[in-house]
């Protein structure tokens, strides 16, 4: 083992003697087991014995007796089953009506998707009906007979 270093004031300082205890230890066979003695019987009277040897005497010591339990009714099988298939029913109505609004929300999805299409679709189509060829302006281009409206070459 290291051995600590000794402590060395520097000058002026003034060293104050140290007295170390250390622990004895207890040696076993002068040590008297300590035993619980538990009475055998609890005496009708009480009696303690002061210091300076006076004997008082008390009331008689009884143990202490714990209260009794308080009985709970008994719960009917009935009961129970009542209130387990109340519980059940809650749920099923619960879960029903969460089916149907999740049912009449996918409807409304997909109803809303069908106008949707419809209403380019039908865009679509008035493009094609009334557009360009509903009325004569416009580029015409015909190679052959070497005809430009647009740039008023007839050749």
């Amino acid at each position: 083992m290291n051995e600590p270093t000794p402590y060395r004031p520097s000058a002026g300082q003034e060293v104050a003697a140290v007295e170390v205890h250390r622990p004895a230890p207890i040696d076993p066979a002068h040590t008297a087991p300590l035993v619980p003695v538990q009475p055998g019987s609890i005496p009708a009277v009480a009696s303690v014995v002061l210091p300076d040897g006076r004997v008082v005497l008390g009331y008689a010591i009884e143990p202490a007796k714990p209260e009794p339990v308080a009985t709970k009714p008994a719960v009917s099988r009935t009961a129970v089953n009542i209130a387990l298939g109340g519980i059940g029913f809650g749920a099923l109505c619960g879960g029903l009506f969460l089916l149907t609004a999740f049912i009449t929300a996918l409807t409304a999805l997909i109803t809303q998707l069908i106008i949707l299409a419809a209403v380019i679709f039908g865009g679509w189509v008035a493009v094609q009906v009334f557009g360009a060829h509903g009325h004569s302006g416009g580029n015409t281009f015909n190679i052959r007979k070497a005809v430009f409206k647009r740039n008023h070459f007839n050749g």
